[in-house]
């Protein structure tokens, strides 16, 4: 049964949090948006910073709960309603894989991305938290390449996680579009929920603009 707990989710557009959202409407969860306009440097203040000291949206309280980090988040809402059928359940054969790949994101491909876009070397094999670029790679490739989803014809919430990181990583040209991800990154953007929450996203960045050259 869904849960009877309010679920708040502290946002701005253009950022990790827009994937929550997304989660949150494939769900069919109930939740309030907290919106906050970074233009303006709202994510710096102290009302936001005793919620997460970092500055960094998303962030979700659930009642007494509050969750941060992207894959976390993920892997927690998605057990929250298990009706809407995108996390595998706990004696399922893909709850591994589906964990492995839910926080591979986090782990391996940001660090490896982010190094590569800085031109910093990844440090040495045994202190690297990914290994190598073309190691994380190849394997991202790899999974695609049983698509359509991840996991073959099964979309679960870390479909959500991976096609809207890699909507962005394409979008700025921070990883390659071989054909495995360009076509995953073409069937995630296709579904209605994913256009409806990228267009409100626009019309609230241009809010956030005008709010913060007022002042």
């Amino acid at each position: 049964m869904p849960t009877a707990e309010p679920i708040t989710l502290f946002y701005s557009p253009h950022t990790r949090a827009t994937g929550v959202r997304i989660l949150l409407e494939e769900l069919g969860a109930p939740y309030t948006l907290h919106v906050l306009n970074r233009a303006a440097g709202e994510n710096r203040s102290p009302a936001f910073l005793a919620v997460n000291p970092l500055g960094k949206v998303p962030a979700i309280t659930h009642g007494k709960a509050l969750v941060t980090e992207q894959g976390a988040i993920y892997t927690y809402l998605a057990d929250l309603f298990p009706e809407a059928g995108l996390a595998p359940a706990f004696d399922d054969p893909i709850r591994g894989p589906y964990l492995r790949w839910m926080f591979f994101y986090g782990s391996c491909m940001e660090p490896a991305v982010v190094d590569r876009f800085m031109e910093r070397e990844p440090g040495p094999q045994a202190m690297s938290p990914y290994g190598t670029y073309d190691g994380v790679m190849d394997a991202l490739i790899d999974q695609l390449k049983t698509g359509p989803y991840l996991f073959g014809d099964r979309f679960t919430a870390a479909d959500l996680l991976w096609g809207m990181a890699l909507s962005w990583l394409t979008a700025f040209k921070l990883v390659p579009e071989e054909p495995p991800v360009r076509a995953y990154v073409k069937r995630f953007q296709a579904r209605p929920i994913v256009a409806r929450i990228n267009a409100a996203d626009a019309e609230m960045a241009t809010e956030h603009q005008v709010a913060a050259a007022r002042g």
